[in-house]
């Protein structure tokens, strides 16, 4: 075994407790129960998701949550201009974007994560290595801005297939 590939199961129970704190709180019975969840999560991750062509850094994941949290209030401030000002387009549908992350679960993961940006909703495979996007405005540059969020994304994770 790598020591890449030992270190691992350490990085997700971390992360998987992290998740636990930030949806459940820090109680002394919700960590005690966080623990045990993030200890067989992390296990149970070993067998269902190995260790993957992906190298994530603490300091790119914390610049992507930047780069996250920022295209989210952008995104949400667009909506809000759409909801109260008529004279804003909002011509609703359904766009084709060809991600660059290989399929399985980095795919997985930035189609997970766009879904939780205003606005835009992943929905479905396209074909040709496609998928479908809900937005709101078909005519804005819907790919071209989840193409430079994958981007940020690849990096965040580590990535060494994107092609973008």
């Amino acid at each position: 075994m790598s020591a890449r590939a030992s270190h691992w199961p350490i990085v997700r129970f971390i992360l998987l407790l992290l998740v636990w704190v930030i949806l459940i709180g820090t109680s002394p019975v919700d960590l005690v129960i966080g623990v045990l969840a993030a200890a067989f999560a992390a296990h149970a991750s070993r067998k269902l998701v190995p260790v993957s062509a992906t190298r994530p850094s603490p300091a790119a994941l914390l610049s992507f949550l930047g780069y996250f949290l920022r295209q989210s209030i952008l995104a949400g401030v667009d909506i809000a201009r759409r909801a109260f000002d008529p004279a804003m387009p909002l011509r609703p549908g359904v766009t084709r974007f060809r991600p660059s992350l290989p399929e399985g679960v980095p795919r997985s993961l930035f189609a997970t994560v766009s879904s939780m940006v205003p606005g835009t909703l992943p929905c479905g495979p396209a074909g040709g290595g496609a998928i479908l996007v809900h937005c709101l405005d078909t005519e804005a540059p819907v790919a071209a801005q989840m193409k430079e969020d994958e981007a940020h994304f690849a990096r965040a994770i580590g990535s060494t297939r994107h092609h973008g």
